[in-house]
């Protein structure tokens, strides 16, 4: 048995910097990953997507030129290159990371699949077949989740695609059909659609991101339908079979009744689930929800002592910036003695459509739900100057105000750097800026940032 005073499983956006962090205060630490060192942002997520994301953007200026005076006769979509940039790029925050892990004193890490034995120890699966017991006073879980795959039938026999391996890909999908509305199927059908693949997109709700309010469910619904993804509502997936060389044929439930689909990719973009069913957390204190996601309270404590989940593992939202702070809560705790915690924590999150969509604190929904006292200030992007300059007028910034102290509720922004204006008003939360004082405050012109000014003049007595 081999003794250290940490062990991390897993390597992802908590589980790297946690490691760190501890071995550096001299604590003999073993970081454990089964695939790669980075976890989803950097592998499968973030990183990749983004760079995609980018490409199709360029595509979409390339198409729309004329808009700005300038013609472009053609272009080319150049799927390898696409990907083989994306390749570069995440192999180039892999390999940093990787350098940070090996540049640390009293930190080892280990490529294996980890299994709890008891609270305190694991046993080890590398390589080969070679195994190795380790014991730790402090155990962290990072193991992040994964594709959750629906039972469909048919679905197990037909070459479908996840968030993860639609990345491998190296030709462009002629007609891509996505089984699921949420922000994964969004990102990644009008990326490819953008690419030059036909996209068809199932949702079974009655609407596209049913955690938003209705208004912008409706405006990015439409933005969707404009760059032409099919998008099928009440619609649901209930056969897949291999239908000829290269194809699929999908059989769909709609209030319309049901009909077929013929496609030539299928990627399955209906939710996430956790990464514990190999982990032989049955061997251990530590208790799981009826999905499968690890009970923490809030300091990232599981039931069983002096074991901690931390990132997506542990369920609520699954974003890498949430997985950082929890990696923030569980080291201000252990090492400088301090009192975190995740309760009543802001979660600012951005989807990278284009326009982007920017959200922190609550929606109008939500205050209605709640009972509060509020007002909604909203104000669409073609109303604002620098949207008009530069032709980015899809989309709105909207924000809940408490009527009577006037600090901002929540904000959703839809638009170009829609993330980056929310930010601005997530930093105004943090620091009990009124919307008022927003309203009179100089912004550089003509940036997006001054149309707040704009936004807040509609509640003007």
């Amino acid at each position: 048995m081999e003794v250290y005073d940490a062990i991390v499983i897993g390597a992802g956006q908590a589980g790297i910097p946690l490691s760190k962090k501890l071995a550096e205060a001299g604590r003999k630490t073993a970081l454990i990953e089964k695939r790669v060192v980075g976890g989803t942002c950097i592998n499968d997520g973030c990183t990749p997507t983004k760079a995609m994301v980018a490409s199709a953007r360029m595509a979409y200026l390339a198409g729309r030129s004329d808009d700005l005076g300038i013609n472009i006769p053609s272009y080319v979509v150049d799927f390898p290159a696409i990907m083989a940039r994306k390749q570069a790029i995440v192999e180039q925050f892999r390999n940093g990371a990787e350098k940070g892990i090996q540049e640390t004193d009293n930190l080892e890490l280990i490529v294996g699949r980890a299994e709890f034995t008891s609270d305190h120890e694991v046993t080890v699966y590398g390589e080969n077949g070679k195994t190795r017991q380790l014991r730790a006073a402090h155990i962290f879980i990072n193991t992040g989740g994964t594709t959750k795959v629906p039972k469909i039938e048919g679905l197990k026999d037909v070459d479908y695609l996840t968030s993860s391996s639609i990345l491998q890909l190296t030709t462009l999908p002629k007609k891509l059909l996505i089984v699921g509305g949420g922000y994964i199927g969004l990102e990644f059908g009008q990326m490819f659609q953008r690419f030059g693949s036909q996209v068809t997109l199932l949702e079974q709700g009655d609407r596209l991101m049913p955690k938003e309010d209705l208004d912008v469910c409706e405006v990015m619904s439409g933005i969707f339908k404009d760059d032409g993804i099919d998008v099928l509502l009440n619609t649901k997936a209930v056969k897949f079979e291999n239908y000829g060389e290269d194809r699929i044929r999908v059989s769909v439930e709609s209030p319309e009744g049901t009909k077929n689909i013929t496609c030539s990719h299928v990627l399955i973009a209906s939710g996430r689930k956790p990464q514990t069913d190999n982990l032989g957390l049955q061997n251990t204190g530590v208790i799981c929800d009826k999905k499968g996601f690890i009970e923490v309270n809030d300091r990232l404590e599981t039931a069983a002592k002096d074991v901690y989940a931390l990132g997506d593992v542990k369920g609520g939202p699954q974003f890498t910036h949430i997985s950082y702070n929890d990696y923030v809560v569980v080291t201000d705790n252990l090492l400088q003695g301090g009192k975190q915690s995740i309760k009543n924590r802001m979660v600012p999150y951005c989807m990278f459509t284009d326009p982007q969509l920017g959200r922190i604190g609550i929606t109008e929904a939500e205050a209605q739900e709640q009972g509060l006292d509020y007002l909604v200030a909203k104000i669409p992007m073609k109303h604002i100057a620098r949207a008009i300059e530069t032709s980015e007028t899809n989309g709105f910034m909207k924000a809940v105000v408490d009527k009577k102290t006037k600090q901002i509720l929540g904000a959703t922004i839809i638009g170009a750097e829609g993330g980056e204006v929310m930010s601005i008003l997530q930093m105004a939360m943090m620091g009990g800026i009124t919307y008022e004082q927003i309203r009179y405050t100089i912004f550089a012109h003509p940036l997006y940032a001054e149309s707040l000014n704009n936004l807040f003049m509609a509640l003007d007595d």
